[in-house]
């Protein structure tokens, strides 16, 4: 038998391909943080190092507005400190943070626009936009735990962050009081006796196999914490699956560089969860590329290291990464850099940030974009969060979607059943019919019912 012949040379299929093409590699590196002028004296162990970055956080507007004379110019300064006054969320800014934001163009800058108001770029809320918008008080058994899904549960430890972001899902209990006199915000504080009842009622429930601890953020809890809830949810025998939600690591990752401290007692905890057969994980939030850097990777490379898998949950936001483009860098370079894309969430209905919402149609448009560009578990899920308290649902599973009136309809059988739950597009987003129907009150219940006969009609 004649043996098979050798191939000569590789045949290439695919045209070689454009360096853009590898541009999730690229990522920002050196003393950055010099071009604030602020900064421009701090030395990279300075810099480096997590209790500078804590130290020096901004929270308070007078001292965030010094930091930015000679960048910006006197307009943007006022208006932001108009934003402020009207923002639902109090200012806390890390060094980091604001060293990557591009001062030289603030305004269509996609970092600043999640943490800065402006009051020039303010939209009236739409009229179905409340504070809690995902009802997560009325399915709480007890003061900070929300049990939604029939086998996991919302651990609430905390009501701080590391940074505060405009569009916070929580801002009914997340951070300090604002000027929003309409918003008094619900203490969750970091209580050992509001966590033993937590712990209570997990361990009387044997349904529950998968608690998320987030806050607040869990970045802002001491190490003996993080030890203290971890150790006590993997010492109840039906809790399977625990993950530490925290943002930590897009403002930052100083803290899992130079906290050893805080870096061990996570890992001992994951270490200890793996020796037992229950899966610990870290979910992460970035929501655009340029908060990606090479300290970024550093610090995942050390969670990497010691074996913890991490996911990424975005909020798709207008002018942040409602591009394809944008999109696709994002979730390349979270690959890149060993972190599972893992949800995009349709923005929540909170108050406040009107000008960061963006359309169903938005995300559906985009996750067949997103879809095949690369590998499967790779490419996150685009969901919205129910209103009401439906839990997350695929984007374009809805019910019935109105692109003219906005309204989307969604149920989740496995979560409430008989339940509708509606979503509504903002109002400058849509179409001059749409726009001029919800300028009139007298429509919005009428839209509201049409929207429902129609998705009950489809599931008959």
């Amino acid at each position: 038998m004649e043996p098979l012949p050798i191939a000569q040379e590789v045949r290439h299929l695919r045209p070689p391909v454009d360096s853009s093409a590898l541009m999730h590699r690229q990522l920002l590196e050196g003393d950055f943080w010099r071009r604030i002028p602020a900064y421009a004296n701090v030395s990279e162990e300075e810099f480096l190092d997590h209790r500078w970055q804590m130290k020096n956080t901004i929270t308070k507007i007078e001292k965030l507005l010094h930091a930015l004379e000679g960048l910006v110019s006197p307009a943007f300064i006022a208006d932001a400190q108009a934003g402020f006054k009207r923002a639902p969320m109090a200012v806390r800014v890390s060094p980091y943070l604001l060293a990557l934001i591009d001062w030289k163009n603030p305004y269509e800058d996609p970092l600043r626009r999640q943490f800065i108001p402006l009051a020039s770029t303010a939209l009236p809320d739409h009229p179905k936009l409340r504070y809690d918008s995902l009802n997560e008080q009325a399915d709480a058994p007890v003061p900070g735990l929300t049990h939604r899904y029939p086998d996991k549960a919302l651990f609430l430890a905390l009501d701080t962050c590391p940074v505060y972001c405009r569009f916070c899902t929580r801002s009914y209990a997340v951070g300090p009081d604002t000027d929003q006199a309409e918003l008094e915000k619900l203490s969750l504080k970091a209580n050992k006796e509001r966590w033993e009842l937590i712990f209570r009622y997990i361990a009387s429930r044997p349904e529950l196999e998968d608690i998320v601890i987030s806050g607040g953020d869990v970045y802002n809890l001491r190490a003996d914490q993080i030890s203290e809830i971890g150790n006590r949810l993997l010492d109840i025998p039906h809790v399977r699956r625990m993950r530490f939600a925290t943002k930590g690591l897009a403002v930052m990752p100083q803290r899992i560089l130079t906290d050893d401290e805080w870096f061990q007692a996570l890992i001992q905890v994951v270490q200890r969860g793996r020796k037992m057969s229950k899966d610990v994980v870290v979910h992460t939030h970035f929501n655009h590329p340029n908060e990606i850097t090479m300290l970024t990777k550093r610090a995942l490379d050390r969670l990497h290291g010691e074996g913890v898998v991490v996911r990424n949950q975005t909020v798709l936001q207008r002018g942040v990464n409602d591009s394809f483009e944008v999109m696709h860098l994002l979730i390349k370079r979270l690959g890149y850099v060993n972190v599972q894309p893992y949800y995009v969430y349709v923005h929540d209905m909170v108050k406040g940030v009107e000008d960061l919402r963006t359309t169903v149609d938005t995300a559906i448009v985009l996750e067949k974009a997103i879809r095949g560009t690369t590998a499967g578990f790779n490419t996150p899920a685009f969901v919205v969060d129910a209103p009401g308290g439906g839990g997350k649902r695929i984007v374009h599973s809805y019910e019935h979607y109105d692109r003219t009136t906005g309204i989307s309809v969604y149920t989740s059988p496995s979560v409430k059943p008989g339940q509708y739950f509606l979503y509504f597009d903002p109002i400058h987003l849509l179409p001059e019919a749409g726009q001029r129907r919800w300028a009139d009150p007298a429509e919005h219940g009428k839209m509201i019912q049409e929207a429902l006969d129609r998705a009950q009609a489809n599931r008959r």
